[in-house]
């Protein structure tokens, strides 16, 4: 507290301590070969600093040691901005004039990521108040950009959501810095959760989840989405924060703060309305034959020489002594003019005369979809009064504006609004769109299709049995993530949380690559037969003829290899077929993907895993069809034809067959329209055919919400500095890159997201699976 830090441009750190009158420093580092730009005393390690030069590397200084503790060696210009994450005692970040930003792990001082976007110098770094792994860095491109650092902790993540105990959550920094230990909460705000949670009466996790979510989620509307689950679970609204009218408010609310905020706003009450918003009179005659009209009780006549006049005024103010069905029809007249025009004006016709989805049309036509949202709740409460207009008008009968009507209306601006943020890239802000209206399954769907897998289980967690299938099927995903070297029984605890979990679990110790004995010991936990059991059983059930049976067992035993010819052979009798669909042959294929990698690739498997690989990759393309995936379906195709083409095989597939399947894709959804927006060439009635076949070996997806394509955070943010280019589609990647397993290929991560949700290996064709989860 007393001590400060300096870096000189003699290459030295320098600490004093300020307590004294004394101009001498306690201690001189040296070590930098060059200028020292940048020092930072660590938040949370007593004693321990570091200094960033124009060497290019980042030093670690232990005060107490009087000595440099690690070297960071990475970047190969000067170094600027430095941080040190305040909850994890060992993360800390540079940014150098090398253009990127570089994520350390200090104990070992391994460069845990690198980040290429900035397109110049990168000069400061700061971290957000109240979310630690939320962080911000400024360049001389003349750009600020915000980062997520949680997916550097995603074991920790993890460890809450499965509700392991405190001390695998929060420890202290001696605990968190030993080589190897993994990563552990050791600040203020983890232990300020903590102190809350324990304070709580009942069962704390609905508020430990949202808490610690609130913590790891940039602030990009997860406050806005809790709020909301908050109200659907039945919160009391005074417990709602001050800034909720702020955000999306649920449809109950809208109405209710967007009237206490106009009362607000309303500070001195008018005292004279405006004039006509006509044009003036042009022609002095037909005003004089409209007086005289008017004088003569021909009102409808006087009416229309007002409106030839551009006096709409004047016209709808004497309208109703005609009759209130010819005030109507004018005031329609006006509003569809208004309407042509773009003109806001026409909103108080449309509330006059009840036209709520002529109204609603109109904000939405503009992308003023809050507005139209607005509108349409204001109809479902009853404040827009309904008036019947005449349907020679063209607008909607009496019965047709009833209280159904409205709440379809608004359900169906909600998913629009709901829509364009996720477009944009704001899959929080979606999912709070479908909450505010209490469509749970659509506010998981866009949750999942953002990635935003660990907040999906938190959300869904809350809700309970309303969100489980969407929960269950983030589990899924979040568990395949974990299929790695050290996250195994994590995977394994998120499986379990999952009622029916057993096949789930039977995939999981598949896959798991361990010694016998750590195999053995993942099957206990898994509730399992151990390998030689299970091997036992494949024979037995094999000679019963159960052949989906047949392959679990044998993928758990100590020869999971067999199950490969087994199940190849089985899908491939069902292509031969006439009546198979996808529901009879991805459940056999998903299965078969689980075997061991190192087991795949061996030399003896090849002609299996070069089938297998075929075969994944058409169902993929079928399902990327059902679901809507249409940025990959081509590439699907592509992969499959090409394993085709140079890989020794015997399957029921033809180049051509493929070839004619694509095409007639392409022209049954017109995705072959020309630039300029005019009608592409029709479907020809055998591609009708080929498409109408297709169509029929896809059942409905079981997940509705989850039709349509993935977009994560940051897809519609600019290129990186270092532009890559699609291995799919040959296009320059915007938004986040995707690596392959070779270390050059890439793809977009929403892309390679995509990929494997309908075909789990790698579009390189080598039997690796694709975790980009």
């Amino acid at each position: 507290r007393d001590m400060i830090a300096t870096g000189c441009e003699d290459k030295n750190v320098r600490v004093y301590y300020l307590a004294t009158s004394s101009d001498q420093p306690l201690k001189v580092f040296s070590g930098h070969t060059a200028k020292v730009f940048h020092v930072r005393w660590s938040p949370l390690r007593e004693g321990i600093l570091c200094s960033g030069s124009d060497d290019g590397t980042v030093r670690i200084w232990d005060y107490t040691q009087d000595a440099c503790i690690n070297v960071l060696s990475g970047h190969t210009a000067p170094v600027r901005g430095l941080m040190w994450n305040p909850e994890i005692p060992y993360l800390l970040v540079s940014g150098s004039w090398d253009y990127t930003i570089r994520v350390w792990d200090t104990r070992d001082g391994t460069c845990l990521d690198t980040v290429y976007d900035h397109g110049a110098d990168v000069y400061g770094l700061t971290c957000h108040p109240s979310r630690p792994f939320t962080m911000a860095s400024c360049s001389r491109d003349s750009t600020v950009r915000l980062w997520s650092l949680s997916p550097l902790i995603n074991p920790l993540q993890i460890n809450i959501l499965v509700d392991r105990c405190w001390d695998e959550i929060i420890g202290n920094t001696d605990r968190a810095v030993e080589s190897g230990a993994p990563p552990l909460l050791c600040g203020k705000v983890s232990r300020d959760i903590k102190q809350e949670v324990e304070k709580l009466t009942g069962n704390p996790r609905g508020k430990k989840l949202r808490w610690f979510s609130e913590c790891f989620s940039p602030p990009g509307g997860s406050k806005n989405l809790w709020d909301l689950v908050a109200v659907i679970k039945g919160q009391d609204d005074s417990l709602l924060p001050q800034n909720y009218c702020k955000g999306i408010m649920h449809m109950k609310h809208l109405i209710r703060f967007r009237m206490s905020k106009a009362q607000e706003l309303t500070t001195v009450k008018m005292s004279k309305f405006g004039g006509g918003i006509g044009a003036p009179s042009k022609e002095e005659r037909l005003k004089e034959a409209a007086e005289i009209h008017l004088r003569l009780g021909q009102i409808q006549r006087y009416c229309e020489l007002m409106v030839e006049l551009g006096e709409w005024d004047k016209a709808l103010s004497v309208a109703p002594g005609v009759s209130m069905k010819y005030w109507r029809k004018l005031m329609q007249r006006r509003a569809d003019q208004l309407i042509q025009e773009e003109n806001d004006d026409v909103i108080p016709y449309c509330i006059a005369i009840g036209d709520v989805k002529k109204l609603v049309s109109f904000f939405t036509s503009r992308g003023q979809l809050k507005e139209a949202l607005l509108v349409a709740q204001a109809a479902c409460e009853g404040n827009i009064q309904m008036s019947p207009l005449s349907t020679a008008t063209g607008s909607s009968s009496p019965g047709a504006n009833n209280t159904d009507d409205y709440n379809e209306l608004l359900h169906k601006v909600s998913k629009e609004l709901a829509e364009w943020y996720f477009q944009d890239g704001h899959a929080v802000l979606a999912a709070c769109c479908h909450l505010a209206v209490e469509n749970i399954e659509l506010a998981m769907a866009a949750l999942i299709r953002g990635n935003e897998l660990e907040l999906a289980i938190s959300v869904g967690t809350v809700l309970g049995e309303s969100a489980a299938q969407a929960t269950h099927y983030a589990l899924e995903l979040l568990a395949r993530k974990c299929m790695t070297v050290t996250t195994w029984d994590l995977a394994a605890d998120l499986l379990m949380m999952i009622p029916d979990n057993k096949l789930q679990l039977v995939k999981l110790c598949a896959f798991y690559p361990g010694c016998a004995a750590e195999i053995n010991d993942l099957h206990e936990k898994c509730n399992l037969p151990d390998v030689e059991e299970c091997l036992r059983l494949a024979e037995t059930v094999q000679a019963d003829g159960d052949i989906f049976e047949t392959i679990k067992y044998y993928l758990l035993s100590t020869e999971p290899e067999k199950a490969l010819p087994i199940g190849i052979q089985h899908v491939k009798e069902q292509l031969c077929g006439s009546d198979w669909t996808l529901d009879s042959v991805c459940p056999y294929l998903d299965l078969l993907s689980y075997i061991r990698t190192e087991r795949l690739v061996l030399h003896k498997c090849s002609e299996f895993r070069n089938e297998l690989l075929i075969l994944c990759g058409y169902i993929g393309a079928l399902l990327a069809i059902r679901r809507q995936y249409n940025s990959i379906v081509p590439a699907l195709y592509e992969y499959t034809s090409q394993l085709l083409k140079r890989r020794e095989v015997s399957v029921p597939l033809k180049i051509e067959q493929l070839s004619e399947e694509l095409d007639a894709w392409r022209a049954c959804t017109q995705l072959n329209k020309p630039a300029d927006g005019s009608p592409g060439t029709p479907p020809s009635e055998s591609q009708r055919r080929v498409y109408s076949l297709l169509v029929s070996r896809m059942p409905e997806e079981p997940l509705k919400g989850m039709v349509g394509p993935d977009n994560v955070t940051g897809s519609n943010l600019p290129s990186h500095s270092d532009a890559h280019i699609s291995c799919l589609t040959g296009l320059r990647i915007q938004g986040p890159v995707f690596f392959l397993e070779d270390g050059k290929s890439a793809i977009s991560l929403n892309d390679a997201l995509m990929w494997a949700k309908v075909n789990p290996f790698s579009p390189l064709g080598t039997g690796i699976r694709l975790n980009p989860f």
